[in-house]
């Protein structure tokens, strides 16, 4: 035991020769290697409480790399260590560290990123891509006027003003650019006449869900193609809202069965349209009642559970849940109430002020779709429903992308 240095003894800073005994713990060292990173060439990794870890390595590693510690014992936390440039053990980590610990020595700018994601968010500008349906007469095209407070609405554009019922379900888009505080969005909203309106509403869903497919389809040509562009651009639909009935008492079958088809392929937000012609507690219960049928039916409404990040979001996520869905009223017409001017429905009893949250749910709404989730919406749609689509296209095409009678002239890849 003589040839041991005690660890009050501080030896002189040479580089040590590799000790007999790496692995075992010693009198001087009681704290035995622990873990694949540790224990290989000499070399200690310190202890979490009094050597913090450079910036930049990954664990415990050693090997080939520039260390923070080189240690004449062979533990863990040895107190007999110097500062070391190099070490001189073999194995695997790869670590570029400082003596310097966690702790900035001068400002880097890292914190500039955002800026510069908000300057080149505001040049470029972005796309939000929205479908509505339901059947006629829920006020959809008042609600997405309301939402945005402008004229957005494919009624409002000067489409079909007059228009008669349509014997089959049509897609019609328009497209606006919507500035605010110097950030361009370019908004396309997706109407779907025709739905649900049919006395023979079988399979009424199918030209919806052709159109989302198409669009992926769109996309995914885009993307395989040898020379592309350097901006993709996106019409998938980022979020369908889908109006129900105020009726009170549950979900048509209609109902059950379009969000059944296509919760897998688009985000589904449903609301209870012209939640007015309810009282406080038949829209409790008929809500609760929607919740439990949705969920009997295996039907998935966005925000998807299986999709919280965190707890955090977990926690935000389930309170939206349990409002869902949300009971909304929309008016783009405007009332003097209390002084102030509110956009409202006009009553023999009353003013029914839409962005009042006592009165309906449409505040809350419009903080979840636009405030909050917006962009989360976004990344779904991509992430998960088109890389669905992707990847289902390309292993029924044996990783090729397929090529359409009217599309010869693409590339193959």
């Amino acid at each position: 035991m003589s040839d041991i240095v005690p660890p009050e003894v501080r030896p002189k800073p040479v580089v040590p020769a590799k000790p007999p005994n790496v692995g075992a713990a010693s009198p001087s060292n009681p704290f035995p290697p622990q873990g694949p990173g540790v224990g290989g060439g000499g070399i200690s990794a310190p202890p979490p409480s009094n050597i913090p870890v450079p910036i930049g390595s990954h664990g415990l590693g050693h090997g080939g790399s520039h260390s923070v510690v080189h240690s004449v014992g062979h533990g863990v936390g040895q107190v007999g260590g110097h500062v070391a440039t190099h070490s001189g053990g073999h194995g695997h980590g790869g670590s570029h560290g400082t003596s310097g610990g966690s702790t900035l020595l001068g400002y880097i700018g890292i914190d500039t990123i955002i800026e510069q994601m908000r300057k080149k968010t505001m040049k470029t500008g972005f796309d939000f891509n929205i479908m509505v349906v339901g059947h006629s007469g829920l006020g959809k095209s008042t609600l997405l006027n309301t939402l945005f407070k402008s004229q957005v609405s494919r009624k409002s554009a000067g489409w079909g003003r007059d228009e008669k019922t349509s014997k089959t379900v049509e897609i019609k888009s328009v497209s606006h650019v919507i500035e605010e505080g110097g950030v361009k969005m370019k908004l396309t909203v997706v109407d779907t006449p025709g739905f649900g309106d049919q006395i023979n509403n079988d399979n009424c869903w199918e030209p919806i869900s052709k159109y989302i497919n198409e669009q992926f389809e769109k996309f995914l040509k885009e993307e395989v193609n040898i020379t592309r562009k350097r901006r993709i651009p996106d019409t998938r639909v980022h979020c369908c809202l889908y109006f129900i009935s105020p009726t009170g008492h549950s979900l048509r079958q209609l109902d059950v069965e379009f969000m059944k088809s296509l919760c897998h392929a688009v985000n589904i937000i449903p609301v209870i349209a012209k939640a007015d012609t309810m009282t406080i507690e038949e829209r409790h219960e008929f809500k609760q009642r929607i919740r439990k049928e949705l969920e009997m039916g295996g039907i998935e409404f966005y925000p998807q559970k299986e999709f919280d990040d965190d707890m955090e979001d977990k926690s935000d996520n389930d309170k939206i849940r349990e409002t869902m869905p949300f009971a909304v009223v929309g008016s783009d017409k405007e009332y003097q109430v209390n002084g102030k001017r509110v956009l409202g429905r006009k009553t023999p009893w009353g003013i029914i002020e839409v962005e009042n949250p006592n009165h309906c749910e449409f505040a809350q709404l419009r903080d979840f779709l636009i405030r909050s989730h917006l962009q989360d919406l976004k990344e779904v749609t991509h992430n998960i429903h088109y890389e669905t689509y992707r990847a289902k296209r390309l292993n029924a095409n044996g990783g090729l992308h397929p090529i359409s009678s009217n599309d010869t002239q693409e590339s193959n890849l």
